[in-house]
């Protein structure tokens, strides 16, 4: 599969950089590259850049839509550095974790931990999150990212059930692994789920639980776009996850744990790439402001000039 046709892909909310911060990451990241860049204009944040790019087989979208949302490690990605896969990469590791740590601010030092000889969690001079850890390539290959979502606050222990309540909703979805922390591990409470990976639409993500106090949640900063290839399918998944009516806008929506997710039709991609012309794309978003669920038929025959 290749990063383009991935069923969900991370969207990053910047105030100005989203052009900057692509052609940063896919300096930093093996196998990466900017695969497309457009201006969608007249929106509510005014002119707006939007940016499709891929890293080491992971692909992700970038806007910057204003000072509205900041990253936080609510949402962070882990990069799996597989020594099975790569015979250098504890030194690739090093080297990411290098350039990353450029006006960054480690969150865990880099370290040998319990669970990894090398594994360290910083936050990039843009705000977002990375877990690099060398792992233990015993068992199912993972991908080289993986989105991860930490489970905090209001809530904390709820990392189990969110998962449940995703592979639920999800075709082509499976568990993957998943640890509980032990007793005496405060003030993380025995039970809750120290790391579990799990499948959605044959993408890999990550949950964990966390007791200590962080003051932050999840936000719009990083929401997971669900490209679909039917009505119907986005009529499920909008259904299904929404539960703020008041966050359904454009697409986007928030589920009961305030995740932000965009449920979308996969030829938006293409519509709102380079591929278009500036007036395909004004008009799609002019069709796309007033839905709150999106349309394909109508945002077709706005492409079209129908």
């Amino acid at each position: 599969m290749t990063a383009g046709s991935k069923n969900i892909v991370p969207h990053l909310w910047f105030d100005k950089e989203a052009k900057e911060a692509a052609a940063f990451y896919t300096s930093v990241f093996p196998d990466s590259q900017v695969v497309s860049e457009v201006v969608i204009k007249d929106t509510p944040s005014g002119d707006c850049d939007l940016v499709s790019f891929d890293l080491w087989g992971q692909r992700f979208m970038a806007i910057s839509a204003g000072p509205y949302f900041s990253f936080n490690p609510s949402i962070s990605f882990m990069v799996n550095f597989d020594p099975s896969r790569d015979k250098d990469a504890a030194e690739q590791l090093e080297a990411v974790w290098e350039k990353l740590s450029d006006g960054g601010i480690p969150l865990m030092p880099l370290d040998s931990y319990p669970f990894s000889k090398k594994y360290g969690w910083i936050q990039d001079k843009y705000g977002l999150s990375w877990q690099l850890i060398l792992t233990n390539p015993e068992g199912e290959e993972r991908p080289p990212i993986l989105p991860s979502m930490m489970f905090i606050g209001e809530n904390v222990g709820k990392a189990e059930e969110a998962v449940q309540f995703y592979l639920s909703i999800f075709k082509n979805s499976k568990e993957g692994i998943s640890a509980k922390y032990a007793a005496g591990m405060e003030p993380n409470q025995e039970g809750t789920v120290m790391f579990s990976d799990f499948m959605l639409e044959n993408v890999w993500l990550t949950a964990m639980d966390s007791g200590l106090e962080h003051g932050f949640q999840f936000n719009e900063a990083v929401s997971l776009l669900v490209n679909c290839d039917t009505q119907e399918e986005i009529d499920h998944y909008f259904e299904k996850l929404s539960a703020v009516p008041e966050a359904e806008q454009c697409g986007w929506l928030k589920d009961k744990y305030g995740v932000s997710w965009q449920i979308a039709p996969r030829e938006m991609d293409e519509m709102m790439s380079n591929k278009s012309t500036q007036e395909q794309i004004d008009r799609v978003n002019k069709a796309m402001m007033p839905m709150k669920k999106l349309d394909i038929e109508t945002l077709r025959k706005a492409y079209e000039g129908r």
